[in-house]
């Protein structure tokens, strides 16, 4: 198969998708390896990146998909009747901050963080596709784990979490403080101590 024809394959699949597809399972759909999908990726951004076209091929954390330009929101907008998406309130922005930067946590992991209930806020963002399940911690009571997804990749203008702000530190922090690591282990033994305390061995799943 010729270049170019591998080159439309790939525009086809990733356009017929819908939803973002891997690059795996595009070079196993069309028969190429990962370096002939690279150029081939390149090409159609490129000829996406016209100003006259309308769409564009968008990494997801190592997927694709087509979307059509931001530039065009309100004339797409007006065509399909959507309503205007809801600003984040600052609650919520800290909320997702917490998760995006420390995935995958519990619930009592954000409500530690935070110092409050977050029940209906970490609700809300998986109602909007910004946050997803993510399994559960394997401890009792089996608390639920969260983290972003595609489209918070994609509401956000990133390629991967990678490419998130890194964060400052703030002036007089313990340069020997507590690691995200060792603190998400701290927060599962509090968690483990609370349901080995207050429920049976046979507690029902937590969120």
């Amino acid at each position: 198969m010729d270049i170019s024809r591998i080159e439309a394959a790939v525009e086809a699949v990733i356009f017929a998708s819908g939803d973002p597809i891997s690059a795996e399972r595009i070079c196993e759909a069309v028969g190429t390896d990962a370096d002939t999908f690279e150029k081939c990726v390149k090409n159609i951004s490129g000829r996406y990146s016209a100003k006259n076209c309308g769409i564009e091929l968008v990494e997801l954390d190592g997927s694709y998909q087509i979307c059509s330009k931001g530039e065009f929101y309100e004339e797409i907008k007006t065509a399909l009747k959507l309503r205007s998406n809801a600003v984040l309130s600052d609650v919520a922005m800290e909320t997702l901050a917490i998760i995006a930067y420390n995935q995958p946590v519990t619930k009592s992991f954000v409500e530690d963080v935070r110092g409050v209930d977050c029940s209906y806020i970490v609700g809300s963002l998986c109602e909007k596709r910004l946050v997803e399940e993510r399994g559960r911690l394997d401890i009792p009571g089996r608390p639920l784990l969260y983290g972003t997804t595609d489209n918070f990749l994609r509401c956000f203008n990133l390629n991967s979490l990678a490419d998130l702000p890194k964060l400052p530190r703030l002036e007089g922090d313990d340069p020997d403080q507590m690691t995200i690591e060792e603190y998400t282990e701290q927060v599962a033994q509090q968690e483990a101590s609370r349901t080995e305390d207050g429920a049976p061995e046979s507690a029902p799943d937590a969120d």
